[in-house]
């Protein structure tokens, strides 16, 4: 979700006060940043050390004959450039290796704080514009807290150091040289402002390109399979171009100021040498102080050159930085309790939700539950079946408190879970969804999803109780097999049963099966649904089911519609009661037996 340009945001964007939000992160690393100071004003120092040097050979040695001041001189120059060698390195190394340290704490705390995030957030935020803040802008700032500042601090050092020998060595030329500063650091101003506004702009396009490459790569078998491939390339072509537009034009504001500024600061140079140079023919300056000034000049005139270029990479790095900031600063909807209340051990597994209401986020004048009550005992089955859209999916967001509701209550052993710890809340629940998540790791790391502490044991006999453990050590290095992005290399049964494993193996008191069987095929149906009745044994569970075939043995069917429950019973009850439970069952169950008559 892309912020709207206000006159706020535009306002906000005229200055570089974001980049203070980073004095956080910096200030562990104060040692090491003082370190790099003193480095570069010992750098910046020997720079204009050169200057007086130059003067004092001009004066005593040219003008007076000395051979042994030119010799003096020159292992004077060649300290001077061992000195500045030296400290630059330092400088170099302290200001890049807190910049690199800056970012990878910034991408951590970024990253941290995304996974606290509830899912109301990213119904509306797209997922490439948060791998394009964590990626992209920190890669901004690492440049820029690595580089530019430093390249800043230097030229501006070298800035009030160059004016203050300006002034020692000619008040009158010095005089000249303050005049020209404000012609100078106009541009610099009214530029920037565009720079940064277009650096922002820039970002949000790199962020399209980047949520777009992510939706198509995440789909790549549904847009080869409608042959969508063309008008894929050709949308991305659109969005690579509308970034190559934004970047250039960015690029174009920067080469305008950088130029308007040489030729300003130059032009000045050649103005006060042609001014000093008078003053030499009439005697009121010597060539040495000349010599000096002109060195000074050229110092002075390449830091306000250079500042005028690190000013946009400045500005650039300030968008980012309001970018990641703001990211950080959203909220989640489901905050945990200062106090949570604990839950009782040991848990039983009762459920109970009370008149709850609920809308999402995204859909607000749509309510996806209203008025929902059910109470399932301790170790009850009870299957949640109705058509789709009628909010079952959405009791076990509720329950794992992905989100609040927006009256009522959802318990879990007497407790509310909005007064509990919601991790708390989460390690009493395992989960099977009907699409599994698998990560691009081997079978171990995705069983041990459910215990990360459980041993290789536990694994094993986990996915032995799922039916997965003949498959998993079928393929070429067993569970250590990697098992491609989001399990690719896996059949759909065979990437349901990994899930399953991973619920057995996290042993909970409550468990949430959304159509866990329906990637499968007859046999391996059978063989999970054997694994799943021993796992479902004096366990809390609820079933999220289309098939109305693999509930038939639930404790109780609770049949809902529009969110609400409307029947609740055995299968013969409900079928006996007609209404919509018993239309679904003649509907599957009538064209079952016509297939088998078939």
């Amino acid at each position: 979700m892309r912020e709207q340009p206000t006159d706020e945001t535009a306002e906000r964007r005229r200055d570089l006060k974001p980049l203070r939000r980073l004095v956080p992160f910096l200030w562990p690393y104060r040692l090491r940043m003082l370190g790099a100071f003193v480095a570069l004003v010992v750098a910046a120092g020997t720079v204009l050390g050169i200057g007086q040097g130059m003067r004092v050979l001009v004066d005593r040695g040219f003008a007076a004959g000395d051979a042994a001041l030119l010799d003096r001189a020159l292992l004077v120059l060649l300290g001077v450039i061992v000195l500045m060698a030296a400290s630059t390195f330092g400088r170099f190394y302290l200001v890049s290796w807190i910049g690199e340290r800056v970012v990878a704490d910034l991408r951590r705390a970024v990253y941290d704080h995304v996974l606290s995030l509830s899912p109301g957030f990213f119904e509306t935020t797209r997922t490439g514009e948060i791998l394009s803040r964590i990626t992209t802008d920190t890669t901004l700032l690492q440049t820029v807290v690595g580089s530019s500042v430093s390249i800043a601090l230097r030229n501006l050092l070298l800035l009030i150091g160059g004016l203050g020998m300006l002034m020692l060595t000619s008040a009158k030329l010095t005089g000249l040289v303050l005049l020209g500063v404000p012609v100078v650091v106009a541009p610099i101003i009214l530029f920037g402002r565009r720079v940064r506004r277009l650096s922002r702009d820039s970002q949000d396009r790199v962020a399209d390109v980047g949520a777009h490459v992510d939706e198509t790569l995440t789909g790549i078998r549904t847009v080869q399979a409608y042959t969508h491939e063309p008008h894929e390339r050709a949308r991305f072509a659109g969005r690579v171009e509308d970034a190559f537009r934004v970047a250039i034009d960015r690029v174009r504001v920067r080469a305008v100021m950088t130029v308007a500024v040489i030729v300003l600061v130059f032009g000045a140079v050649g103005l006060i040498l042609w001014v000093g140079g008078h003053d030499v023919l009439a005697g009121r300056l010597t060539p040495g102080e000349l010599s000096a000034f002109v060195i000074y000049a050229v110092v002075v005139a390449g830091s306000v050159g250079a500042l005028s270029e690190v000013v946009g990479d400045l500005q650039r790095a300030s968008g980012a930085t309001e970018r990641l900031f703001d990211l950080l600063a959203t909220r989640s909807d489901v905050q945990p309790p200062a106090q949570p209340k604990p839950l009782p051990v040991p848990p039983r597994g009762a459920l109970a939700f009370e008149e709850v209401r609920f809308h999402y986020p995204s859909r607000p004048d749509d309510a996806a539950l209203e008025g929902f009550t059910l109470d399932v005992a301790p170790g009850e089955t009870v299957a949640l079946v109705g058509p789709s859209g009628a909010g079952k999916s959405t009791v076990f967001q509720l329950l794992l408190r992905f989100y609040d509701p927006q009256a009522g209550a959802v318990r879990l052993d007497g407790v509310d879970v909005r007064d509990a710890d919601p991790a708390e809340v989460r390690r009493r629940i395992g989960l099977v969804s009907q699409d599994p998540v698998i990560f691009s790791a081997d079978a171990w790391e995705n069983i041990r999803y459910g215990r990360p502490d459980a041993t290789d044991e536990e694994v094993r006999a986990a996915a032995e109780a799922a039916h997965a453990l003949d498959f998993l050590e079928a393929l070429p290095d067993g569970l250590s097999t990697y098992l491609g992005e989001k399990g690719v290399r896996l059949s759909g049964g065979q990437r349901q049963r990994l899930a399953i494993a991973r619920a057995i193996l996290r042993n909970p008191p409550v468990l949430l099966l959304d159509e866990a069987t329906s990637a499968l095929d007859a046999e391996s149906e059978r063989m999970v649904q054997d694994a799943l009745e021993k796992l479902m044994k004096q366990r809390t569970t609820l079933i999220i089911a289309h098939r109305l075939a693999t509930v038939l043995n639930a404790d109780r069917i609770a049949v809902m519609e529009q969110g609400r429950i409307v029947a609740s019973g055995r299968h013969a009850e409900l079928v006996g009661q007609g209404g919509l439970y018993a239309r679904l069952a003649a509907l599957q169950f009538d064209r079952a037996e016509g297939r088998a008559a078939e």
